[in-house]
C-alpha cells in the first residue's frame, strides 16, 4: 500500500531545484519544501514530492504533526566491530595525556578474544542506537582484528548489517608484526586482501581504508599507505583514507592523487592540502569528525575555510571504542556549527548529501529515491544544533 505523509512543516530534499533560496541560502542548499507531504510506495520509495496542498491520493495516510522531516543521516566513517573498553584511556587523555593510536592494540585484544555471537550482538546494538538518532545508512569498518581470519569475521558481521563495509587490514601494525612492518604491509595486500575479494562483485568489502599518519609509531606513512591503496584499487576496491589527524602528513594529497572517494579527519592541513582537496572535488570528499577533536582534546578543523575554498566536506561520527565512542550524528553536526564555522544548513547537508556521496549514493527526497528519511520533533532542522544533546532525531519507521 503506498503511504501519504503529511503534517511536515519543513522538508529537506537536498534537491537545490526544490528549494527557494531568496529568504535563506540554506533553503536553497537543503532543497527545503515548507507545509510539505511526499508519497511511499508499497516497496519504500519515493513517489510523489511536493507542497502539502497539491499531494495525491495514496492508499493510506499518516500525519506527523508539525514536524520537519530530514534524508536520514549517512554515518560514512565508523568502526562498529568492536569488544572491550577504553573509558579509562579517555579519562587519561582528559588530564593530558596523548592520543597516538597505541590503545588501539587494546581493542584487537578484546575483539580477538570475543565470540562471533557477541560481536554480532554488539555491532547491531550500536547500529540500532545510530537509527534511534536518525542515522539510517552506516558504513562500517573493519580493522580491530588484524589477522586474515579476524579480519574476515570482522567484515562478514558487518556486512550482516550494511553493504557499505571497509577493509581496513592497515589500522595498525599489530604487536606481532612490530619489528616486522614490511611483511604485515605484504599480509594485508596479499592474503588478507585476496581473502576480501575473493568472491569477485560479492566481495566482502567495497572500501580498503588506511591510517596513514607519519606522526604515530603504530600507523604507517605514505610510501606504506600507497602500497596499500594502489593493492586495494587494483582489487577493485574504492578508496578512502585515514589523513592528517596528528599532524601534517601526505594523507590528503595521496588521497586526491589515487582518486579516493573520501580522507578522513583532515585535522592538519597546509595550503597544498586544502589545493589537492579543491582540485578532486567530486571525487574525494573530505569527511570531517569533530566528535574525535572533542573526545581528544585536539584542534577543530576549519570547515568554513574548506567550503570557501571549493571543498566537498562531509561529516561523520568515527564511531569507536578509542577516540570517539559516540554514535550521534547530531552530536557531530552541533560540534561543527559550534566549533568548525559552519552553518546548520552545511552541517545538515555534510551529514547527508555530502557523506552519501563519498559512499557512491544520491541521498535526495525525490521519486524514485529509497524513502530513507528521518523525522525531527520540532518544526525545523535548525534544532538539530540549537537543542544539542537532546533526542529530538529519529529514523522514520514506515
Amino acid at each position: 500500500m503506498s503511504l501519504l505523509l503529511t503534517g511536515i512543516t519543513e522538508l529537506t530534499t537536498n534537491d537545490p531545484a526544490r528549494g527557494d533560496g531568496a529568504a535563506d541560502p540554506g533553503d536553497a542548499l537543503l532543497g527545503i519544501v515548507r507545509d510539505a507531504a511526499l508519497v511511499v510506495s508499497a516497496d519504500g520509495e519515493i513517489e510523489w514530492v511536493g507542497p502539502a496542498a497539491q499531494a495525491p491520493d495514496a492508499d493510506d495516510h499518516r500525519h506527523l504533526g508539525g514536524r520537519a522531516v530530514i534524508p536520514g543521516f549517512v554515518d560514512s566513517h565508523t568502526h562498529l566491530v568492536f569488544a572491550g573498553d577504553r573509558s579509562a584511556e579517555f579519562a587519561a587523555r582528559m588530564t593530558g595525556t596523548p592520543y597516538d593510536g597505541g590503545g588501539i592494540a587494546v581493542s584487537v585484544a578484546a575483539t580477538r578474544a570475543a565470540s562471533d555471537d557477541d560481536l554480532r550482538a554488539r555491532v547491531a546494538a550500536r547500529v540500532a542506537e545510530m537509527r534511534a538518532q536518525g542515522t539510517t545508512t552506516v558504513e562500517i569498518k573493519s580493522g580491530y582484528g588484524l589477522t586474515l581470519d579476524d579480519e574476515l569475521r570482522s567484515l562478514r558481521i558487518a556486512r550482516e548489517l550494511t553493504p557499505h563495509t571497509t577493509f581496513l587490514g592497515a589500522h595498525v601494525v599489530p604487536g606481532e608484526y612490530a619489528t616486522q612492518r614490511a611483511a604485515y604491509v605484504d599480509l594485508v595486500t596479499g592474503p588478507m586482501l585476496d581473502a576480501v575479494v575473493a568472491d569477485g562483485p560479492t566481495s566482502l568489502a567495497e572500501s580498503i581504508d588506511v591510517f596513514c599518519e607519519p606522526h604515530s609509531t603504530h600507523a604507517f606513512d605514505g610510501d606504506e599507505s600507497r602500497t596499500i591503496l594502489e593493492a586495494g584499487r587494483a582489487a577493485g576496491l574504492a578508496l578512502r583514507v585515514h589523513g592528517n589527524q596528528l599532524g601534517h602528513g601526505p594523507g590528503v594529497r595521496l588521497a586526491c592523487e589515487l582518486g579516493a572517494r573520501s580522507v578522513d579527519h583532515c585535522t592538519y592541513l597546509r595550503d597544498a592540502d586544502v589545493d589537492a582537496l579543491v582540485a578532486a572535488r567530486g571525487t574525494t570528499v573530505a569527511t570531517l569528525l569533530p566528535g574525535v577533536e572533542f573526545s581528544t582534546r585536539s584542534p577543530y578543523p576549519d570547515a568554513r575555510a574548506l567550503i570557501d575554498a571549493g571543498v566537498d566536506v562531509a561529516l561523520a561520527s568515527d564511531c569507536n571504542p578509542g577516540t570517539c565512542y559516540s554514535s550521534s550524528i547530531p552530536f557531530a553536526i552541533a560540534l561543527a556549527v559550534r566549533e568548525m564555522g559552519m552553518t546548520p544548513a552545511e552541517a545538515l547537508h555534510a551529514a547527508t548529501a555530502v557523506s552519501a556521496r563519498s559512499l557512491g549514493l544520491d541521498r535526495r527526497v525525490a521519486p524514485g529515491q529509497p524513502a530513507e528519511l528521518a523525522v525531527i520533533d520540532a518544526p525545523s532542522h535548525l534544532h538539530l544544533a540549537y537543542r544539542a544533546g537532546v533526542p529530538i532525531v529519529r529514523a522514520l519507521d514506515l
